[in-house]
């Protein structure tokens, strides 16, 4: 038995890279997974991997700018499982631009994602775990939130928020429940195609072509929180491409 054999893990953003790769590494070591992203067809696809793999795995369409849909994430855990001990918050999104772009719809769409998404699925969660009297709440951020530089200003404003609301959230937590931050460098995902400035998007994805590293990698670190034992809550871990400065 690991410590993640027979946990019920809710992912968000689920249906590509570092969810993707979450929930297949969690599958195999044995957790009941509850799978959540906007792209329907592709998360059909994934939890008929997982099925045909012999692991359990549901799903329903959620857009985490939509607190709805994160209840109803919520929801189905407890309806088809009985409880919820994991609430992996990965959804995200980067359109990342210099702010003389004057991208401001973009600015507001990485809020509602980044931010309010993650405030989505804490008060989603939150009374289910303390009704249970466990649960862990997994939140990735950015090494963004640690370092800000030219073009991300409005993502990394969004992240060191989520590390803000995260190291909150732990404090107010208590001893039932556990808190982690995972915080990528560059991850070998479609990330840069969000970006609709195209100098900026040509850096990007030339910085993950040269020392990416796979999204399986964060997916570890993120079974690594989960499978401790119950007193210990891993708050922060980050996770970079070794080549990175």
């Amino acid at each position: 038995m690991s410590g993640i054999e027979g946990k019920v893990v809710a992912i968000t953003g689920a249906s590509s890279g570092i969810g993707e790769a979450t929930a297949l590494l969690l599958a195999e070591r044995g957790a009941r997974l509850v799978l959540g992203a906007r792209r329907s067809e592709r998360l059909a696809e994934l939890v008929g991997r997982i099925a045909a793999a012999g692991s359990v795995a549901v799903r329903i369409r959620t857009d985490v700018t939509r607190r709805e849909d994160l209840k109803a994430l919520v929801a189905l855990a407890v309806e088809r499982f009985g409880r919820l001990d994991v609430l992996v918050g990965n959804a995200g999104v980067g359109t990342i631009s210099p702010l003389d772009d004057l991208r401001v719809e973009e600015w507001d769409h990485m809020v509602d994602v980044n931010v309010k998404g993650v405030l989505h699925g804490i008060g989603a969660a939150l009374p289910v775990f303390r009704a249970q009297g466990s649960g862990h709440f997994v939140t990735t951020a950015s090494t963004a939130a640690f370092r800000v530089v030219p073009a991300m200003a409005v993502y990394a404003g969004t992240k060191f928020a989520v590390r803000a609301i995260c190291e909150g959230l732990r404090q107010e937590a208590g001893g039932a429940l556990r808190v982690t931050t995972v915080s990528p460098g560059p991850i070998a995902t479609d990330f840069a195609e969000a970006s609709t400035n195209s100098r900026v998007r040509a850096e990007i994805t030339a910085m993950r072509d040269r020392l990416a590293i796979p999204p399986d990698a964060i997916a570890r670190a993120i079974a690594f929180a989960i499978e401790q034992p119950a007193e210990v809550d891993v708050n922060e871990v980050v996770v970079r491409p070794t080549a990175q400065g």
